[in-house]
């Protein structure tokens, strides 16, 4: 999100953000048109609380792929003062000036700014909510209302955001619905101060400008918050760059193994595409795959170049190499623990019959289980010194005998449908699960 703010939108993610857009229009003009039924607009109130909302949304704090701001604190106190059938256009305009001064110094692309009529969908909802249940003063005895209200605001975001990074990014709606349950939270606790300035605004005319002195908390919350955001995602780059480091030191060391891994890592992203993982899934299977043979740095080159079978000897110090991995990662620490706990474990076998810890079934991580199958294909289908490589037709064959013995069977159903789309094969056909 932080790269992409300055730049350009992609056409695709421009439609999108386009007719989301629209969508708002539309709606806020339908309720407009039929809401507001001859209320008189307070002005003073209405640029008053446009200003609030416009200093409330500098106040970023980010969350998940996007983040929150704080404007529910005067959002809800905006639905009781003005006619609510103008608030989702009060709400639009608010967020359109709070970005201009980015716009100004080139922190946002100017084409950005539709962007605001989209996340105005929020207000799409409470607004109809209080429209149609005449809602004006708040009373306690209304709070079931209050719920549909900010129910309806949680779903006019939740629509806005999915169909914009499904058609803008790709992003599925399970994702977004990931990210969002952050910001619904904050945003449920926000209302709650809201409702007290809405209530202190019946007393006192102007009264909910009280909730920005406090705001004043929430800005360093804001600026801390990034701060730490920035430092994760330093770290992060930099575990991942380790990895990266480590797989070029496996390449040098031994061509063959560095080679096999990279293989492993493309082959392995496909499965875990086509089984649809969530983002830190993938991210393990990415870098677990990249890191599952980097134990065999401590593995004697008499034993890893050996051009026959191996003796029963030889073959305990071989399976070492998956702890051996283990333990290099667990010394660099941080991220790399987890992706060790797949590399450790990327030789189990579903039936519980592999090493180094005869793990049986779901007790196996799923990065583990994916990138078994892709090790095993990648190795049936690569020469070795001992023996040719297996025609493609036959590794399958090797993976439908093992899948629910070796092999987690629906990882085992994913990596057919990938691999048959990558060589159509009219012979082959998918197995299916029982």
């Amino acid at each position: 999100m932080r790269e992409r703010r300055p730049l350009p939108m992609k056409p695709r993610e421009l439609r999108a953000q386009i007719f989301v857009a629209a969508l708002f229009l539309l709606a806020a003009g339908l309720l407009l048109a039929f809401g507001l039924d001859g209320a008189e607009v307070p002005v003073t109130d209405l640029v008053l609380l446009v200003l609030a909302a416009t200093i409330l949304g500098r106040l970023e704090l980010e969350a998940g792929a996007g983040y929150t701001v704080p404007t529910q604190l005067i959002f809800v106190p905006m639905l009781f003062v003005l006619p609510p059938a103008i608030v989702p256009l009060a709400a639009a305009l608010a967020l359109t000036l709070d970005r201009i001064p980015d716009v100004v110094t080139g922190r946002r692309h100017p084409q950005r700014l539709v962007m605001a009529l989209g996340d105005a969908w929020f207000a799409v909802g409470p607004a109809l909510v209080f429209v149609l249940a005449d809602l004006d003063t708040p009373r306690i005895g209304d709070w079931p209302w209050y719920l549909l209200a900010l129910l309806a605001q949680f779903g006019g975001d939740f629509f806005s955001a999915a169909v914009r990074e499904r058609f803008g990014h790709g992003l599925a709606a399970a994702q977004v619905l990931r990210d969002l349950w952050g910001v619904w939270f904050v945003d449920t606790l926000l209302s709650t101060a809201g409702l007290l300035a809405a209530y202190a605004t019946v007393v006192q005319p102007y009264a909910y400008l009280l909730v920005l002195p406090p705001a004043g908390l929430l800005a360093v919350f804001s600026r801390e918050r990034r701060e730490r955001v920035s430092s994760t995602i330093e770290l992060s780059a930099a575990y991942r760059g380790t990895a990266m480091l480590l797989g070029d030191v496996l390449s040098d060391d031994d061509e063959y193994t560095g080679l096999h891994s990279r293989d492993v890592v493309e082959f392995a992203l496909r499965i875990a595409d086509e089984l649809g993982v969530d983002p830190v899934e993938r991210r393990l299977v990415e870098l677990g795959a990249l890191m599952h043979d980097i134990g065999k740095l401590a593995t004697p080159k008499e034993i890893l170049h050996k051009p026959c079978a191996l003796t029963e000897e030889e073959e305990v110090i071989m399976r070492q190499h998956t702890i051996a991995g283990e333990r290099m990662l667990n010394r660099v620490g941080g991220g790399l623990r987890e992706v060790g706990k797949v590399v450790r474990s990327s030789h189990e076998h579903v039936d519980g019959s592999g090493y180094p810890d005869g793990l049986v079934g779901e007790a196996i991580p799923l990065a583990s289980r994916i990138i078994a199958v892709a090790d095993a294909y990648n190795a049936m289908t690569t020469s070795r010194l001992y023996r040719a490589a297996l025609p493609q037709k036959a590794a399958e064959a090797e993976l439908r005998k093992h899948a629910g013995t070796h092999f987690d069977m629906k990882v085992v159903v994913a990596a057919l449908q990938v691999l048959n789309r990558m060589a159509p094969d009219p012979d082959a056909s998918v197995m299916t699960q029982a």
